[in-house]
């Protein structure tokens, strides 16, 4: 009888880490009514966090329907609600990069300005929320 050989510690080691990075996929079918959103945190976790630091003090204000809500103690996550304000999912953003953040916001489809006091075109003031009926940016929503 042979038994197969254990994986390499170097192979372990990368799989790990790749597990570790893998960036957020939203559950498209739990975000049907996406209206707007919110980032909770505490400001004490911002300062060990630069690069979401970053994006709630540098990139925030640029989204439309994209808001800042600080709540003591609490890490930082993007709070996805319908048009009634009700959760439909959170996303925890400590592991994420500016980068990786904004690139989900913006597939979730946020309008973002040039400026922060830059008015929103019509078309996308209700953003990211889609027409009932209307067909969806994902095949699976």
């Amino acid at each position: 009888m042979h038994l197969p050989l254990p994986p390499p510690p170097l192979l372990l080691l990368l799989a790990a880490v790749a597990a570790a990075t893998t960036t957020f996929r939203p559950d498209w079918n739990r975000l049907q009514g996406l209206a707007r959103a919110r980032v909770e945190t505490c400001g004490g976790q911002l300062n060990r966090l630069k690069e979401v630091k970053a994006f709630v003090t540098q990139d925030i204000p640029l989204y439309h329907n994209l808001a800042m809500r600080h709540l003591p103690g609490a890490d930082p996550e993007l709070v996805l609600l319908g048009h009634r304000f009700e959760e439909l999912e959170r996303i925890p953003l400590s592991d994420m990069t500016r980068e990786e953040i904004n690139a989900l916001v913006q597939e979730l489809g946020f309008y973002r300005k040039a400026s922060p006091d830059e008015p929103v075109p019509p078309e996308y003031l209700r953003a990211p929320a889609r027409p009932a009926g209307g067909t969806p940016d994902h095949a699976d929503l």
